[in-house]
């Protein structure tokens, strides 16, 4: 890649809370930002295979609902809901482990708002070493591509440029937001701080983090 992807990946909101899925205990990181796209165009990039595959990577199956999808390298599910252009919600299975993915889009005039929420049922030993970033990171690099593809449908980000000096200097602003999030949200601050550090050097470790994936996976 020729130029730096991850300075262009646009600002979001995040935020961590801890709710209840039938009736169990789930933490949920939520991931908001913004688009200069209509609602029906943005839907109509995450819900339809070929455009998925630009930004997210490598989709096969039936993204319609209750069909199953697999994202090559990375998660697959069952579609759960499925109402257009509003709201799109997925099991993510990964290594195992099941998690569940509500996309909901509104108008903004003429954007369109986006809000991610990740829920999972929470291995406190994994949280406690990596903390949101682990998760939260890789979803922007993803809705990051997908603010890339709305701008240029025709974009292909393929490989991204993982020596560029802006991918740590991505990881690291991102993983200090998630941080504060964590202590937003009732973590001790020392104790989210080297979280946070922890999955920095995760991520810059690894020369290719799967998008919207773990480095404590």
């Amino acid at each position: 890649m020729n130029f730096d992807m991850w300075s262009s990946l646009g600002d979001v909101d995040r935020s961590v809370r801890d709710d209840l899925r039938d009736g169990r205990p789930v933490r949920v990181l939520v991931v908001q930002r913004e688009y200069d796209a209509p609602r029906p165009e943005v839907w109509d990039a995450v819900t339809t295979g070929e455009r998925v595959s630009r930004w997210l990577g490598p989709v096969s199956g039936d993204l319609e609902l209750g069909g199953r999808f697999q994202v090559e390298g990375n998660a697959g599910g069952t579609v759960l809901s499925c109402v257009a252009p509003e709201r799109l919600e997925v099991t993510w299975e990964y290594a195992g482990d099941v998690s569940w993915v509500v996309l909901t889009l509104a108008e903004h005039g003429t954007a369109t708002a986006l809000r991610l929420e990740h829920s999972a049922v929470v291995d406190q030993e994994k949280w406690g070493e990596f903390g949101p970033g682990a998760v939260g990171i890789g979803w922007e690099m993803a809705l990051g591509g997908l603010g890339l593809h709305l701008a240029d449908p025709g974009f292909t980000p393929g490989q991204p440029d993982f020596t560029h000096p802006g991918y740590p200097a991505f990881v690291r602003t991102s993983g200090d937001a998630w941080a504060a999030a964590d202590v937003a949200a009732g973590t001790d601050p020392a104790l989210a701080e080297s979280a946070a550090e922890r999955c920095y050097t995760a991520y810059t470790a690894i020369p290719d983090p799967s998008t919207g994936g773990s480095p404590a996976d």
